[in-house]
């Protein structure tokens, strides 16, 4: 056994080269002096404290923020518990409770009838966290309908929708994307069974729209979906590839016949009432003179029948007066002279106007 010497001695209290014996193949515990002069082994130096940090992470592993547009819906053994909204909350850490976000302003579309180009990175129907048709048959089954007046009718349908319940949303629906797409499909159908082509294409497309709206959210409420439809977009509405160039002429056809309709509308428009004007001119005018004709023959047997009755009162001088107008009626045109009988022995000279009667004769002629 070998010694250590120091400055200080060997007995010296203080040495810190005291003499240690050294012995092979036995190693000792080795305490450590604390300033106070306590000795702690050293493994269990923080063991309580490491625990009581662990505790305190995993309870604050509870606190959770929930921003203005989502709704937390918090979960106890996987058992649904309540729905939170946004602020900062607290829930039992994990594993006994647990928290899923539901953005609820988030809007997503699903297109029906709308054949998506291939490539790898839509191979699965998924492009920004919606799904879509890939499959051209499939897209050719969605999109071709048959009307009521049994035509077929090729309708491309845009339904854009969020989440209105995030309890419902997270717990009643599977597949939420392909249950909207279902669910439009068949009330689609449904409307376009019930209406006639002409009016899907032509008509009035935002009554359709309105009406798969409010039947497709009808539907999604009875299945306890908590999905909102926003809007419904009525994309395209035309016949088939095959039968277009036949639709197209037909609607040709039927526009001449309305344009040839309407034309004929404007020609009797504008001709019934001239007629009716002229037939209601005449009928008037006819009238008038019916009036007339009717008013002077009055007249004339009232005048008749008055000098009638004055002839019957003094028969001379009736005979007298009508003399008279007879002669001024015959002789107020007449180019006259009357020289009294009586003044034949007068200086009037009785004169033969030939140049006037040689005018008068060329202007006969």
């Amino acid at each position: 056994m070998a010694k250590i010497e120091g400055p200080w001695g060997n007995n010296e209290p203080d040495n810190p080269w005291q003499t240690f014996p050294v012995e092979e193949k036995k190693p000792k515990v080795v305490k450590i002096q604390t300033m106070k002069g306590d000795n702690i082994q050293g493994p269990n130096i923080n063991l309580g404290l490491i625990i009581v940090l662990v505790v305190l992470v995993w309870l604050a592993t509870g606190f959770y923020q929930v921003q203005p547009n989502e709704q937390g819906v918090v979960l106890r053994f996987g058992k649904y518990t309540q729905t939170t909204d946004a602020g900062l909350h607290y829930h039992l850490p994990y594993p006994i409770e647990t928290v899923k976000k539901v953005n609820f302003s988030q809007e997503r579309s699903i297109n029906l009838g709308v054949q998506e180009a291939y490539s790898p990175r839509n191979a699965m129907g998924i492009r920004n966290g919606n799904t879509y048709n890939s499959d051209p048959l499939k897209s050719f089954t969605e999109s071709h309908m048959l009307t009521g007046d049994e035509n077929i009718v090729d309708i491309n349908l845009t339904i854009v929708w969020k989440v209105g319940n995030a309890k419902d949303y997270l717990f009643n629906m599977r597949d939420p994307d392909q249950t909207v797409r279902v669910a439009a499909q068949s009330v689609l159908r449904e409307i376009v069974g019930q209406s006639q082509m002409q009016s899907i294409i032509t008509g009035d497309r935002g009554k359709i729209e309105d009406e798969t709206k409010a039947e497709l959210q009808k539907v999604l409420d009875e299945f306890g979906s908590g999905i909102t439809i926003v809007r419904v977009k009525l994309q395209k509405a035309d016949p088939p590839k095959q039968v277009v160039d036949a639709f197209n002429e037909v609607q040709r056809a039927k526009a001449d016949m309305e344009r040839y309709k309407n034309e004929a509308e404007s020609y009797r428009n504008e001709i019934v009432p001239k007629a009716k004007g002229e037939a209601s001119k005449r009928v008037q005018d006819a009238e008038a003179y019916r009036e007339a004709v009717v008013s002077k023959a009055k007249g004339e047997a009232e005048r008749f029948l008055s000098v009638y009755n004055a002839y019957l009162n003094g028969k001379d001088v009736t005979v007298k007066r009508m003399y008279l107008e007879t002669m001024e009626n015959v002789l107020a045109n007449s180019n006259k002279v009357i020289i009294n009988p009586s003044d034949k022995g007068s200086n009037v000279l009785p004169y033969l106007p030939l140049d006037q009667l040689s005018r008068n004769k060329n202007v006969q002629e």
